[in-house]
């Protein structure tokens, strides 16, 4: 099954590409070839390009705050695990604490590095970073993998904090909803919202093999899915086909 995700509202938005960049990042660091930890610092900026919202660190943290004062809630209540409970409001402790004991915006040491910044400047301009430009940066990236992999590692560590918040805030909200099988008719499903309670994000599995690619729109009283085809130059085309597929809302 193929997952298809939508935020109702930018705060989840800016958060699934965070999540999005730090999950690309993992997997470039992992790897041993220069051009891949070329591309591992380059998304390093663009993460920090993304989290340098200013509100963004006090959102994250107010939100966090917020799900510990409701998981506490929950204490002395029969039908809710002690032990489960304390693990997630454990999770949620430390990702406060290291996120609030976070000087400034996420990566804002790294901003100090004037080498590091002198490829920050030239990173977005095409072919900005050839060796007659950036001679040190070129001489790193012959550095053995493992010494480039230390390094990155190094730089990322300044950014963790906010992965890690992101790790706890977006599993809780993943885990709030109840997924649920609907049918498309005629390449076409809408769905009514319930008033007076807020959805933040919709969840969407697909069968792959069903060729279909769904166009969603959503607000606060109404989530409405497309379904699509790609045609042979790659557009997408409505495709009148009934269809089955797994629909998750979270709160």
């Amino acid at each position: 099954m193929v997952l298809y995700e939508y935020p109702f509202n930018e705060s989840i938005r800016t958060m699934l590409r965070l999540e999005h960049l730090f999950d690309r990042l993992g997997q470039l660091m992992a790897r041993d070839t220069a051009l891949d930890h070329h591309y591992a610092l380059a998304t390093i900026f663009e993460v920090m390009d993304v989290a340098s919202r200013a509100d963004l660190k006090a959102d994250l943290l107010k939100d966090l705050e917020r799900h510990r004062t409701q998981f506490n809630s929950y204490r002395g209540n029969p039908a809710v695990s002690e032990a489960v409970l304390d693990e997630v409001v454990g999770r949620i402790d430390v990702a406060f604490d290291k996120l609030n004991q976070l000087p400034g915006k996420a990566g804002h040491i790294l901003t100090t590095n004037e080498w590091l910044m002198s490829i920050r400047s030239r990173i977005s301009i095409p072919g900005g970073t050839c060796e007659f430009d950036l001679p040190a940066y070129y001489a790193w990236q012959q550095l053995l993998p493992v010494r480039r992999r230390n390094d990155l590692m190094q730089w990322a560590q300044t950014l963790m904090p906010m992965a890690e918040a992101l790790n706890v805030l977006l599993g809780l909200l993943r885990d709030s909803g109840s997924p649920h099988k609907v049918a498309a008719h005629g390449g076409q499903y809408q769905q009514s919202l319930p008033p007076g309670r807020s959805f933040q994000l919709l969840r969407m599995r697909i069968d792959p093999s069903l060729g279909l690619v769904p166009e969603i729109s959503g607000h606060r009283l109404m989530v409405s899915i497309r379904l699509m085809r790609q045609d042979e130059d790659g557009r997408l085309k409505p495709a009148p086909v009934d269809a089955t597929f797994e629909l998750t809302l979270c709160s």
